[in-house]
């Protein structure tokens, strides 16, 4: 349930809970779900439930047992965040992430209006950093939801970047991801869109983050904007010392 990672703007997954749904358009061709089908079609017992919203209580301390400091990205096969999550279970993972605090635990999610409802009843140590994911420009009030989340370091995953976000307003952003989509069937992200955002991020000192251009062949699209790598990460107090 926790392993190294191959996504760049992290080091590690831990993964409490996983399943999802599908309620934006840029769920519509969902990494996780695949992967969670073929580890269910391996008998992996942690997908006995397939791409359905599980928790998993053995799952919860694994961090206490990892000595060494890392950045731990919290479900990138679901989102701790989902209606089918009960409080009581998202309370206890932001305990264990408390607790943790030689760790940086990244969390993200599509339900803004939820995280948003939750976040007074939930710890905010430094070493929490939480995100939201919007695509196109009709997802852009998840940010104003992010704005109010007490979190140290707020990020924005804008990936898969399906549109133009124009005018984005980055007040109280700490970091800014940006990826085109990948896999089968992936939809194509316009050179002018990712630009704009890097632009929008260093007239305003925001570090920004070009995770990949995607496609069907992600390596051999690369990673180069404008004939360099970004990968830019927030300037925070927070380093771990354990």
């Amino acid at each position: 349930m926790g392993m190294n990672s191959q996504i760049e703007w992290t080091e590690s997954t831990w993964n409490p809970v996983t399943g999802c749904t599908k309620i934006s358009p840029g769920c519509a061709h969902c990494y996780a779900e695949r992967m969670a089908r073929r580890l269910h079609a391996m008998g992996q017992p942690n997908y006995c439930n397939g791409f359905r919203v599980t928790v998993h209580e053995r799952a919860l301390d694994l961090p206490l047992g990892w000595r060494r400091p890392q950045v731990v990205f919290v479900n990138s096969m679901g989102d701790l965040f989902h209606e089918d999550v009960p409080f009581d279970f998202v309370r206890r993972v932001f305990d264990v992430m408390q607790r943790a605090d030689w760790h940086v635990f990244q969390v993200l999610t599509k339900r803004s209006r939820r995280l948003a409802d939750l976040a007074p009843l939930l710890p905010w140590p430094d070493n929490i950093w939480m995100g939201v994911t919007v695509e196109n420009a009709e997802y852009v009030h998840r940010i104003d939801d992010l704005r109010l989340v007490p979190a140290a370091v707020r990020f924005l995953s804008l990936e898969p970047l399906l549109g133009p976000l124009p005018g984005l307003g980055l007040e109280s952003i700490d970091w800014v991801i940006v990826g085109g989509e990948s896999g089968p069937g992936a939809r194509p992200m316009a050179e002018a869109w990712a630009q704009d955002l890097c632009d929008q991020c260093r007239q305003v000192g925001v570090p920004f983050f070009f995770k990949q251009w995607g496609g069907t062949n992600k390596k051999k699209a690369g990673r180069l904007l404008d004939g360099q790598t970004w990968d830019q990460m927030p300037e925070h107090s927070y380093c771990p010392t354990h």
